[in-house]
């Protein structure tokens, strides 16, 4: 009984051996040579292809000059950072189809080119995000800009988060540097680089056009950026993005309740909507803490869920 076991564990370690001596009798050597010749490469199964510039690409109607050397060179790096990294790329496509529908009426409302929605994207991700600067929302505003232009900053509340309100807020500011700098372009260098900061640049080389002065990589990167990722959002298929219009990302039907009183627990407040707190800040990220203070009884319009 104690015998059998033995011959048979043995028998199958020899079998086990012979077997992988003779491996190369049990396999098919042409495939082999497939899959372990250096050679070859994956291009069947997975293409990774340069990308061709378009000949005719604008900002806000104004051309992009990408004939010029260098200016190609910066369009191609974004097009393909932007293309090939398919998950932000998918993301930006999801997440545009929620929230383009929001910004693009406050645009037009005030005179700013529709292209300026893409400024928003590659801001924040339409994500309502820190920056290590302090930047806050899909806007990035810093706390004195987003102040000057009307919105309240405070640990309470932080209306950067607001995505009506510091859209119009974004838009004052670019109506300004508009105003200075003669074009849209420039004014959305500005909004990087802030307006003094290009008025500066412009005084040091004598040059008004964005894509003649000389500037830190980031504002540098920042029209070629924009520009790519709008021909990729416009031309999604062009550049390789596969989806269905359900999976892209929606808004819910809200209503609209206006409140000028303090509001001492909002997660109570929300169970008395029908809701609970995470769907209530949700809708109202600028609302910061668990309670409203409102001392100066401001009157704020919170969004609830239909």
């Amino acid at each position: 009984m104690t015998k059998a076991p033995r011959f048979i564990i043995l028998l199958s370690i020899i079998i086990v051996g012979v077997f992988f001596i003779n491996a190369d009798k049990f396999t098919d050597n042409e495939n082999l040579k497939i899959v372990t010749d250096p050679t070859k490469g994956t291009s069947d199964t997975y293409q990774i292809k340069a990308l061709k510039i378009p000949e005719n690409l604008y900002f806000a109607g104004e051309k992009v000059p990408a004939k010029k050397t260098d200016i190609k060179e910066r369009i191609d790096r974004e097009l393909l950072v932007n293309t090939y990294w398919q998950s932000n790329g998918l993301l930006f496509l999801k997440r545009s189809n929620k929230y383009f529908p929001i910004i693009e009426p406050i645009l037009k409302e005030y005179g700013i080119p529709d292209d300026f929605k893409y400024l928003a994207l590659i801001e924040s991700g339409l994500q309502n995000v820190t920056s290590p600067a302090g930047a806050k929302g899909f806007w990035q505003l810093m706390p004195a800009t987003a102040k000057e232009y009307d919105l309240e900053v405070n640990k309470n509340v932080d209306e950067r988060y607001n995505i009506e309100k510091s859209t119009v807020a974004a838009c004052k500011y670019l109506l300004e540097a508009k105003e200075i700098f003669g074009n849209w372009t420039l004014s959305a260098a500005a909004y990087n680089a802030g307006k003094n900061g290009i008025a500066k640049k412009i005084a040091e080389q004598k040059v008004d056009d964005y894509y003649d002065l000389l500037l830190n990589d980031e504002t540098a990167r920042y029209l070629p950026r924009i520009v790519a990722v709008k021909e990729i959002l416009t031309h999604p298929n062009r550049y390789g993005f596969i989806f269905d219009k359900d999976d892209l990302y929606n808004n819910i039907n809200t209503r609209t309740i206006k409140v000028d009183t303090v509001i001492s627990n909002l997660a109570s407040f929300a169970l008395n909507q029908n809701i609970n707190y995470k769907i209530l800040k949700i809708h109202n990220p600028w609302l910061r803490e668990n309670k409203l203070n409102n001392k100066s009884r401001k009157l704020y319009e919170i969004k609830l869920p239909n």
